[in-house]
């Protein structure tokens, strides 16, 4: 298994679809990267040189591609700026709420988990009330 950045990447698989495991790393980002390395994208990845590994790594870095620790690091701020100023994305983060304008008053279960039922709850130890 190979490791590129700090991620192990699986090598069965080909090097194209082996280099999204990397966070940051999307198809389409993986098949220029593979284009700049000069690397066919149809290869194994466990079948791939040191030297083609750090001429992966080095097309990475050269197009300046955000990834792993960094990109995460990245959005918590943006997620921290916007709830810091209060402004209404913010807000609705912090309440774990639907962001982008979705209807909650049906539906928004991703956000919301699961429901959360308010009735009777039988009490297993009372008498069944047959007469």
């Amino acid at each position: 298994m190979p490791r590129l950045l700090g991620v192990d990447i699986p090598g069965d698989k080909r090097i194209e679809a082996s280099l999204p495991y990397i966070y940051g790393i999307g198809p389409k980002t993986a098949k220029r990267v593979l284009e700049q390395a000069n690397i066919d994208p149809n290869v194994r990845a466990k079948e791939l040189s040191p030297e083609q590994l750090g001429a992966i790594v080095h097309a990475i870095g050269q197009s300046r591609i955000i990834i792993e620790g960094d990109l995460r690091r990245e959005l918590q701020g943006n997620l921290k700026r916007l709830q810091a100023i209060n402004c209404y994305r913010g807000i609705r983060h912090r309440r774990g709420l639907p962001v982008r304008g979705q209807r909650t008053s049906t539906n928004a279960r991703t956000r919301k988990g699961p429901r959360k039922t308010v009735g009777v709850q039988r009490n297993p130890n009372a008498k069944t009330g047959k007469v």
